[in-house]
């Protein structure tokens, strides 16, 4: 219910403090289970998605921050999940904790790329997207978000309000084809390209062939990327 309520509270507002276009979100199945595989440039991409379409969006986080009473809230809200306990890495829960939601027809998102890109580059995707999608059967539905970085940076509270900001949707793309081999890791790899590529081809980003650290950021001066600086050292925390 809380979900339902934030977000007819939420649409009307951020549609009037931000230039919101959305091309092609008919395109996502009306119902039953389906996989929303979007690039990760902003924290606001978790608010702004789940508000463009009808049906609910979930994505999975660490359950330990469900454990706080003053964030469980918030994290319930936007339509996240904690993942599932138990035995088994991280992982694999997160994909039992995806997998539940997909069995009941809903609509799940995830990030390919595992973290938010340092540089607004597109980075090698995980292959948990395409293990999610053999094991599930769920159609994939790349999506790309444009401008949010600049909307909300890194690192920054307050957004930037007025910005424009475009999301793009993708065909739905089937695998069943691979289902007999949904643990060969070429596949899997094959499957995950192929999302990246399309998600590519959606949002214009430059692709970097490797897969993007969690607290690295590039700065930039003009075209040229000249050096990759933790968050934490002095320079990177200015940048």
């Amino acid at each position: 219910m809380t979900y339902w309520v934030l977000k007819a509270i939420l649409t009307p507002v951020l549609r009037l403090l931000f230039k919101v276009k959305v091309d092609g979100k008919d395109k996502v199945p009306p119902q039953g289970a389906a996989i929303l595989a979007s690039n990760h440039l902003s924290f606001s991409d978790s608010i702004f998605l789940p508000l463009v379409l009808r049906r609910r969006i979930t994505f999975v986080a660490k359950a330990e921050y469900f454990e706080d009473k003053k964030t469980a809230w918030f994290f319930r809200a936007v339509g996240q999940i904690p993942i599932k306990r138990g035995g088994g890495s991280a992982s694999q829960r997160a994909l039992d904790s995806a997998i539940e939601v997909l069995r009941d027809g809903g609509l799940f998102g995830i990030y390919p790329e595992g973290t938010r890109s340092p540089d607004v580059c597109l980075y090698k995707g995980h292959t948990g997207v395409a293990r999610l999608a053999l094991q599930s059967g769920a159609p994939v539905v790349a999506v790309a978000m444009v401008g949010t970085r600049e909307a909300q940076p890194i690192g920054q509270v307050k957004p930037n309000f007025f910005s424009p900001i475009g999301i793009k949707f993708s065909k739905p793309m089937h695998f069943s084809k691979y289902a007999e081999r949904a643990d060969d890791p070429r596949v899997l790899r094959q499957i995950t390209d192929e999302i990246m590529f399309e998600l590519r081809a959606l949002s214009g980003q430059d692709y970097v062939d490797r897969y993007a650290k969690r607290g690295e950021v590039v700065e930039e001066v003009g075209e040229a990327r000249i050096g990759k600086l933790p968050l934490d050292s002095p320079v990177g925390a200015s940048a």
